[in-house]
């Protein structure tokens, strides 16, 4: 467990920094809110086209290789934004990027299952999710102002964080292939059985696809909502309630089970969303209004992906472990994407009010997928 969150706050801080300023940097090279949702949502769509190839290349390759060459494609391309802001490389360098950060989120989610038994997997994966949102508190709302006041630079030399997560990473492969040799397994899972496991995952699954809708757009439009340090303070009120939230919920969901916390956040993120929606609507009292959705949306953002990923291992066999993390990363990626993406168009067609009122719609849609009952499983040897 040290290695693999040693691994991942590393590989996450990279993704941390770059998140609202990638975009920020194509809108220096010239494009509007559109061109800027475009940035986060290449960067999420070749993570989740990469998401696909991650079980069989571990399969193949073994976890050793498959996590250097991921970490160094997501690390390496960060100081290439230097040659040019213009949207094209921009996007070119998501794209490398994305399948990086496809590798570091599958094969993190998947080594939880692996290391750590049912009894305790909440609070194993509320220490993961610790190791994902400590970056995004601290690095994720100085981005944008390091940017301004040091110079982009600062920020794209920090994206190459990942490399230096190599080293941990190699430590944590070598234990992950005494313990599991086979971590893609694929052989072991008819279709059938895949099919089966996807219907189980689609609930968890579709409410996590609306709350990173959520998280993504507001993480994605907060710098071009508001200036200076109210950019800060809301990048802060959603980073550090999510972490908070996620840290937290892992032992009450060993307690009374993640499947009965789901609607709470689903309806607290409706409600952030309608605070920032509110808050960019002409005479509102802006910056309180953008906090307090902030940090619902926050609350909700770090809750949900504890809680949904948990669910998602708890309905499958250990054996798609693997499978349950990819679907799972493939839920939350497209969600961000879909976020950044959505929002940017209607923002830049009709305006940020009219586009996070529709992301609360989607979010809303998702409640009966909070409230459906587990399926019950047979127990299955691994």
């Amino acid at each position: 467990m040290p290695a693999l969150l040693a691994t991942t706050a590393l590989g996450f801080a990279g993704y941390a920094v770059l998140l609202p300023v990638a975009p920020l940097w194509a809108v220096e090279g010239g494009v509007d809110a559109a061109g800027a949702g475009l940035v986060t949502g290449i960067f999420m769509f070749c993570t989740v086209l990469g998401q696909l190839f991650v079980p069989a290349a571990l399969h193949r390759f073994g976890w050793g290789a498959v996590l250097v060459v991921g970490l160094t494609l997501l690390g390496a391309p960060s100081l290439l934004h230097l040659v040019s802001a213009e949207l094209l490389p921009v996007l070119a360098i998501a794209a490398v990027r994305g399948a990086g950060f496809a590798v570091l989120t599958v094969a993190g989610s998947s080594a939880v299952a692996e290391l750590v038994e049912p009894a305790r997997r909440g609070r194993a994966i509320g220490a993961f999710g610790l190791a994902i949102a400590g970056p995004q508190l601290v690095l994720l709302p100085m981005a944008p102002l390091v940017a301004e006041i040091v110079g982009y630079w600062a920020v794209f030399l920090a994206g190459a964080l990942p490399l230096i997560a190599i080293i941990p990473a190699v430590r944590l492969a070598r234990h992950l292939h005494a313990s599991h040799h086979d971590p893609g397994a694929p052989e072991h899972a008819a279709a059938a059985n895949r099919f089966g496991a996807l219907r189980a995952l689609a609930p968890p699954v579709g409410v996590l696809l609306g709350v990173t809708l959520a998280g993504g757009a507001l993480l994605t439009f907060v710098p071009q909502l508001v200036d200076g340090a109210a950019v800060m303070a809301a990048l802060v009120f959603v980073t550090a309630t999510a972490a908070a939230a996620r840290w937290l919920v892992g032992g009450l969901a060993d307690r009374v089970g993640t499947h009965r916390l789901l609607w709470p956040f689903v309806l607290a993120t409706v409600a952030g969303l309608l605070l920032v929606a509110w808050s960019v609507s002409p005479g509102a009292p802006t910056t309180p209004l953008l906090l307090a959705g902030a940090a619902l949306v926050g609350l909700s953002y770090g809750a949900l992906q504890n809680l949904t990923l948990g669910e998602a291992f708890a309905v499958v066999p250990r054996r798609d472990s693997v499978f349950a993390s990819t679907v799972w990363n493939i839920g939350f990626d497209t969600g961000t994407g879909i976020g950044a993406v959505v929002v940017g168009a209607l923002a830049a067609g009709l305006s940020f009010q009219v586009a996070f009122i529709a992301a609360a719609a989607i979010v809303l849609v998702t409640v009966p997928l909070a409230l459906m009952r587990r399926p019950a499983r047979p127990a299955t040897p691994r």
